[in-house]
C-alpha cells in the first residue's frame, strides 16, 4: 500500500466512525478560538487584500467571507478566511519534527461545509480528520531543514477533509491526494529574515489548493502516482523518507490504540510564535520581582536592566532567535517571531496582547534599546526535551548586580497545562469585542458549543458579520 492509498483509506474509513466526545469538544474549542483570531485580524492589510480577492467573485449559494454578508467560491473563501485566522499568529499549534498550525484547516472545512449544506457533526469529523492527517505528516518528517515550509503538508490535510465532506469514494480521495501533492510545494523563505504579509496567507493558500484538488477529484480528474514514492515524487524531492505513524484508532507498536492528534495540539495564550510562549511567561514573572525591588515605576526598573539572557533549545533558536532581523523587527510578522522583541515587550508592558505589535511599539526607543541587551543561548540541559516541553530559562541582570532567573517548561494552553473552556471564551471575547455586538457574539458562542446538533453549518455565518459592514 502506498502512502497516498493509506491516507485515502483512512480518510474514507473515518467517515463511518463516531468521534470520541473529547475530540468533538476539542474541535468546538478550536473553532471558537479560530473565530476569535479571525475577528481580531479583521482590519489587517493582508486580510483586506485576501477578502477583496473573494469579493470580486460573487456566488449566491457560495461560501461566506467571514465578517461580511458576501459569498464567493469556497476556495476563495478558504483563502480569505484562512488569512484572518492566521494573521495574528494566535491560532493553535502542533510541534513535532515539523511544526504546524492545524486550525489553519478550519476555514476550508467550514467554507466547503457551508456550500454543501453539511450538518455540524460532519464538519466536526472533517476538522478532526484534517488535524489527524497534518499532524501525522508532521510526525513523519521535517521539511524545514530541506528548505520547504510546513504549509507544504496543508494541501493533503485540506484535500482529504474536503473529500470527506463531499463524501467522495476512496478512489476519488486517492486522486485528491495525488492532485494536492503535485503542484503545491512551498518555500521556507516565508519565515526567514524580515517576514512579509505572505506569512498570513501561506497556509490559507495551501488549504485553497487542497479544496481545489478535492473538487477536481470529485469531477473525475486524476493526478500523478505514486505521489510520495515516485522517482520524482514527494519523498525523493521534498521530505525524504516518511515514517508515517499509526492514525487515531489504529494499533501502535506498543499495542495501544493511537489517540486523535487534536488532543496533542496547543491553544495559544499569547499572540506570539509558540516557542516564545514560555519566554513571555518567564518575563512576566521576572517583571513582578523587578518592580518590587526597583520601586514604583516600570521605566526605572527597565533602565536598571543590563543584560537579558534567553536560554532555549535548537529549534526555537533557529526560528525566532537567530536572524539579525529579530533584534530590529520592522514588521508585525517579524516581531511576533522574535525572541528579543517578545521578551522585551513583556518586561516593559507587563502583558503581551495584539496591541503589543502596533507600529508605534516597533519604533519604541525603549524597546529597541532593550532588545540590544538580549542574548540568546542554547542550553545543553534542554536538548531532547522538545517537543514534549518548550523550556525557556530567562535571566535578567541589573545595575545593582542582581540576577533574576525564571524557567517555564509548559506554557498555559499546552495539553499538559490546558486552557479551560472559560479561558478560551475569554480569549474570543477579547478578540471579537470590537467587531461583534454582544448579543451576536453570545449567540455565536452558544451555537459553536452546540455545533454537533446543527443541521446546517451555514447557520453560523451570519453571526460572524462585523458590525457596520455590508
Amino acid at each position: 500500500m502506498t502512502i497516498a492509498e493509506r491516507l485515502a483509506g483512512y480518510a474514507h474509513s473515518l467517515g463511518s466512525q463516531r468521534l470520541p466526545s473529547a475530540v468533538t469538544h476539542e474541535v468546538k474549542r478550536r473553532i471558537l478560538d479560530s473565530f476569535g483570531c479571525a475577528l481580531g485580524a479583521w482590519s489587517a492589510e493582508p486580510c483586506r487584500i485576501a477578502r477583496g480577492m473573494g469579493e470580486a467573485v460573487h456566488i449566491p449559494d457560495g461560501a461566506t467571507l467571514w465578517g461580511t454578508g458576501r459569498k464567493t467560491l469556497p476556495d476563495l473563501a478558504t483563502f480569505a478566511n484562512g488569512a484572518m485566522v492566521r494573521y495574528l499568529d494566535f491560532n493553535d499549534t502542533y510541534l513535532a519534527k515539523e511544526p504546524a498550525h492545524p486550525s489553519d484547516n478550519i476555514p476550508g472545512v467550514l467554507a466547503v461545509s457551508e456550500t454543501a449544506h453539511a450538518p455540524g457533526r460532519r464538519a466536526i469529523l472533517a476538522i478532526a480528520l484534517a488535524y489527524e492527517i497534518q499532524c501525522r505528516l508532521c510526525d513523519a518528517a521535517a521539511l524545514r531543514p530541506r528548505g520547504w515550509d510546513h504549509v507544504t503538508y496543508g494541501p493533503f490535510s485540506s484535500a482529504l477533509a474536503t473529500a470527506a465532506l463531499l463524501k467522495l469514494s476512496e478512489a476519488a480521495m486517492l486522486q485528491a491526494v495525488n492532485l494536492a501533492g503535485i503542484a503545491n510545494i512551498a518555500l521556507r523563505q516565508t519565515r526567514v529574515g524580515d517576514i512579509s504579509m505572505w506569512k498570513a496567507c501561506a497556509f490559507s493558500n495551501a488549504a485553497r489548493n487542497g479544496v481545489f484538488a478535492a473538487q477536481l477529484a470529485q469531477r473525475g480528474m486524476t493526478g500523478p502516482a505514486p505521489i510520495f514514492e515516485g522517482e520524482k515524487g514527494f519523498m525523493n524531492l521534498v521530505s525524504g523518507a516518511l515514517d508515517l505513524p499509526p492514525f487515531a484508532g489504529e494499533t501502535t507498536t506498543s499495542g495501544n490504540t493511537a489517540p486523535f492528534k487534536i488532543l496533542d495540539t496547543y491553544i495559544k495564550h499569547y499572540p506570539v510564535e509558540y516557542h516564545a510562549q514560555t519566554a513571555v511567561e518567564a518575563a512576566l514573572l521576572i517583571r513582578e520581582e523587578l518592580l518590587k525591588d526597583e520601586g514604583p515605576g516600570a521605566d526605572r526598573a527597565m533602565e536598571a536592566i543590563t543584560e537579558i539572557e534567553i536560554g532555549s533549545y535548537d529549534v526555537a533558536i533557529e526560528i525566532i532567535g537567530r536572524d539579525p532581523e529579530k533584534w530590529r523587527p520592522r514588521t508585525r510578522e517579524t516581531a511576533d517571531h522574535s525572541f528579543p522583541f517578545c521578551v522585551a515587550v513583556a518586561l516593559k508592558e507587563g502583558d503581551v496582547t495584539v496591541r503589543s505589535f502596533a507600529e508605534q511599539r516597533l519604533t519604541d526607543p525603549v524597546l529597541q534599546k532593550m532588545m540590544q541587551k538580549v542574548r540568546v543561548t542554547e542550553r545543553d540541559e534542554f536538548r531532547g526535551r522538545y517537543p514534549h516541553a518548550m523550556p525557556t530559562r530567562l535571566t535578567v541582570r541589573t545595575t545593582a548586580r542582581k540576577e533574576y532567573v525564571r524557567q517555564v517548561d509548559l506554557p498555559l494552553g499546552h495539553p499538559k497545562n490546558p486552557m479551560s473552556d472559560g479561558q478560551v471564551e475569554e480569549k474570543f471575547w477579547t478578540l471579537a469585542a470590537r467587531r461583534l455586538n454582544r448579543a451576536r457574539a453570545e449567540k455565536l458562542i452558544e451555537l459553536v458549543w452546540k455545533l454537533d446538533k446543527l443541521d446546517d453549518v451555514g447557520a453560523l455565518m451570519p453571526l460572524l458579520k462585523v458590525s457596520g459592514h455590508g
